[in-house]
């Protein structure tokens, strides 16, 4: 439970989705860590793992004038709030913390617009994590897969000895977050790029894509039957209470199999899902300050401040499952896990690549069109992979959301 405090502390209301066990643990850390600054977080925290309801809240209240003193945003909605002039600018916090030179390239041009900083992030997630069992892997002999092949021996030889080999719920943004990783597996960071971030249509057409999409409904005979819709937190306790060898999602599975117990390279183990070892498909967990009246100001930079700072950062990440936004975090404090996802995240552009499911890559109306579309094509299996290739261009042209093809 989220710690109350006295009704004399300052508060800052706070509206985001945090509602697992690790999540509302990273949470807590930042509420001790707040009071310890006599400030108090006054929690909204909103179910849904995909934040779907959370950013539907955040509208409504927006519009009825009651918007909350700060909010969990990520990638380019933070402009579209940014651009309507409703948000704190943090200039004078980032200036004094030298955000500039201590936070990763990445996280920080997540936050400017036009110059300003407009939010203050958190930590990185990694997406194109994959999760194994180690009591199941040990029995039967296996390694974790650094290729398809390999992954599909493995998951053969676990679904003959009786378990599951892939968790996979089947609501629509668990099903993208296993699609996307595919594309990049498939096709690399700079065409995850052309495809979701530039968004050209005729990149819609390539083989890659094709093949990406295929191998999504060739792994359903390895996920439960059927493949219901059920929170991520449920397919993480299939691999927890062993009934499951594997599961692909981003590195909160982590910070929430911690958080039941389990510890990481001792109960479950953790690689990059094959083909992409060399390449971090990646979120960024952010906070926005809401200018309102300017009265809450002082408190609002005070909690930027805050949560960038070295030990909250450490702490948070660790809880999280995530990594550091900092150039100076300090690797010996994490796990093998999060090791690899922060050593290969540094390494810049070139393996990076913004995560469309967890709203870093588009817009909101371009990411649940797509997200729709993979659904539809999962759950239809009458429908060609073609067409399916069709809609999707036919998505980012409708909406003018992409580069003209030259």
């Amino acid at each position: 439970m989220l710690m109350a405090l006295p009704a004399s502390a300052e508060s800052l209301e706070v509206l985001h989705w945090w509602t697992s066990a690790s999540e509302r643990r990273a949470a807590d850390f930042l509420v001790e860590r707040l009071d310890k600054e006599g400030l108090e977080w006054k929690d909204a925290a909103i179910p849904g793992g995909s934040g779907l309801g959370a950013m539907k809240v955040l509208k409504s209240r927006v519009l009825s004038d009651k918007a909350p003193q700060a909010a969990q945003l990520i990638g380019p909605a933070i402009a579209e709030w940014g651009d309507l002039g409703l948000l704190l600018e943090l200039d004078n916090v980032a200036k004094q913390a030298k955000w500039g030179a201590s936070i990763l390239p990445a996280p920080y041009a997540s936050v400017r617009l036009r110059g300003h900083v407009i939010a203050a992030p958190l930590g990185v997630h990694r997406i194109n994590t994959l999760f194994y069992n180690q009591k199941i892997f040990k029995k039967l002999g296996l390694l974790p897969p650094q290729n398809w092949s390999e992954f599909e021996r493995a998951a053969e030889k676990i679904k003959r000895a009786g378990w599951t080999p892939l968790a996979q719920s089947g609501e629509p943004w668990q099903l993208a977050t296993l699609f996307e990783t595919l594309v990049l597996s498939e096709g690399g960071p700079a065409y995850y790029r052309d495809l979701f971030v530039r968004r050209r249509a005729n990149a819609f057409f390539d083989p890659r894509l094709a093949r990406a999409l295929e191998r999504l409904r060739a792994l359903r005979r390895y996920m439960p039957d059927p493949v219901a819709e059920k929170p991520w937190t449920q397919m993480a306790k299939m691999l927890a209470k062993d009934e499951a060898g594997m599961m692909i999602m981003g590195d909160w599975v982590k910070g929430e199999l911690n958080a039941w117990g389990l510890a990481t390279d001792t109960a479950f183990g953790c690689v990059a899902v094959p083909g992409t070892a060399d390449m971090h498909l990646y979120s960024i967990d952010t906070l926005v300050m809401f200018a309102g009246n300017y009265s809450r100001q002082d408190a609002q930079e005070k909690l930027a401040q805050l949560i960038v700072s070295p030990a909250v950062q450490a702490g948070y990440n660790r809880i999280k499952g995530s990594v550091p936004v900092r150039r100076d975090a300090d690797i010996r404090q994490m796990d093998s896990c999060s090791r690899s996802s922060w050593l290969t995240f540094v390494k810049g552009g070139m393996v990076q690549a913004p995560s469309l499911t967890h709203r870093m890559a588009s817009d909101e109306t371009v990411k649940d069109a797509i997200v729709a579309q993979v659904h539809r094509y999962f759950m239809d299996t009458q429908m060609p992979t073609s067409e399916a290739q069709r809609r999707m261009a036919g998505i980012v042209r409708a909406l003018g959301a992409g580069e003209k093809d030259i």
